[in-house]
């Protein structure tokens, strides 16, 4: 038995609940609908965007990337303050009002008359959203500790397939029903949301630790800051692991397959990683809570790290397409261990806060990443975009290694 286990078995009862299934099934759906909501506009965006007056095909381009990339813009800078806010006013409070917040927004871009608001809505989608990383907080301190990595792992999952679904959604609904009704229909799914997070979510009040966080100095509360380090960086690691490879996929598979295909087989090559993700997230969470939550974040870096190598010297596509598949179980576990960390090493009154902050370091990996991959897929070769990524994760491996309490995976 881990140290970590017998300090659960003998510490006091957690600030939990009865309801934590009830909560995760509605938190799942909850962060699945949004995220389908954010991607759906990905395949019509140009098209909406041109919709909305603009005519050249350059600024079409750059306005696009610009209202999508907005709401994570937006997003990355409000998460520690949401968390903050949930910390003090309670966990619950904080999915109501993103879910109401994203209601509005999204059926707004509905009846948009411009690029400017299209792009402003966007970015208040993300100022008032983060159902999702609101939702894994909530879980996080509502789960029992000996569950958490598994419960987290099942809305990572979620999450993830709200990313392979929304898109899917979005090239099949504007033939059917146009684009602003595509976009009012989102909004009418997310006010379901709102409805079953207001009326089934059930959240303990707990008035000592809304006095503990208002107390608390919320970084300087935490004890043992090493930990909490590593996560945020691990963090940012993922996903820039996962989005680095973006920007060149296409040329990369321009390389061995024929030009009639190319877009097809950039596409499945990046879905199959997100696919790896959602089947092993729930599993490797519920491994996790049974040999250690570092064991595994340390395994699936190493693993990852091993996979990218043969990916710079493939020369077909069903080999790129299986290499991502495997790199995708690998990194599936991370983000519900990620938090599951948090959460063992944070007082209760601070996790959401800090758990924001984790929130704001992958949406810093999702900059990150692309625009290194392209810098260095342009300048240096697109082997070296495989090769680098994987010298980062072997690097986070071993930082993990480092920093681990070395107590906590002895028999």
């Amino acid at each position: 038995m881990t140290v970590q286990t017998r300090w659960d078995a003998a510490a006091p009862a957690e600030p939990e609940t009865a309801y934590w299934m009830r909560n995760l099934i509605i938190c799942l759906l909850g962060s699945f609908t949004t995220i389908v909501a954010m991607t759906l506009l990905l395949p019509f965006l140009p098209l909406y965007v041109e919709e909305l007056g603009v005519v050249d095909k350059a600024e079409t381009v750059q306005w696009s990337g610009i209202a999508y990339g907005a709401t994570f813009f937006a997003a990355a800078f409000v998460a520690p303050l949401w968390g903050r806010l949930g910390d003090i006013y309670g966990r619950k409070l904080m999915l109501v009002r993103a879910s109401l917040g994203m209601t509005v927004a999204i059926s707004l871009m509905g009846m948009a008359g411009n690029v400017w608001e299209l792009v402003a809505l966007r970015m208040f989608t993300g100022l008032a959203g983060g159902y999702a990383s609101g939702s894994m907080v909530l879980v996080a301190t509502q789960t029992p500790k000996h569950r958490s990595a598994w419960a987290l792992g099942m809305l990572s999952s979620g999450v993830m397939a709200g990313n392979l679904v929304g898109p899917l959604i979005g090239g099949a609904l504007p033939p059917i029903i146009g684009i602003r009704g595509t976009f009012l229909l989102a909004g009418g799914v997310i006010f379901l949301t709102f409805l079953a997070t207001t009326f089934f979510i059930r959240e303990e009040k707990s008035p000592a630790r809304k006095k503990a966080a208002k107390a608390s100095g919320g970084w300087a509360s935490i004890p043992d800051k090493r930990p909490v380090v590593a996560m945020l960086t691990i963090g940012l690691l993922l996903m820039l692991a996962n989005m680095s490879i973006e920007p060149i996929i296409t040329v990369y598979v321009a390389q061995f397959v024929d030009d009639a295909h190319v877009t097809m087989v950039s596409g499945v090559v990046m879905a199959v990683a997100a696919l790896g993700s959602i089947l092993s997230a729930s599993w490797l969470g519920k491994l996790a809570d049974r040999i250690g939550h570092w064991t595994v974040i340390m395994a699936a870096l190493a693993v990852a790290a091993l996979l990218l190598i043969p990916q710079a010297f493939v020369t077909a596509a069903w080999q790129l397409i299986a290499l991502r598949f495997l790199m995708g179980i690998a990194l599936g576990g991370l983000l519900p261990c990620i938090t599951a960390v948090i959460r063992h090493n944070v007082p209760d009154a601070a996790a959401g806060g800090i758990l924001g902050l984790a929130t704001s370091s992958q949406f810093a990996g999702q900059v990150v990443g692309p625009v290194m991959g392209g810098f260095v897929g342009g300048h240096i070769g697109m082997r070296a975009v495989f090769l680098g990524t994987c010298v980062l994760l072997a690097i986070g491996a071993v930082y993990c290694w480092w920093v681990s309490p070395k107590e906590q995976t002895a028999p």
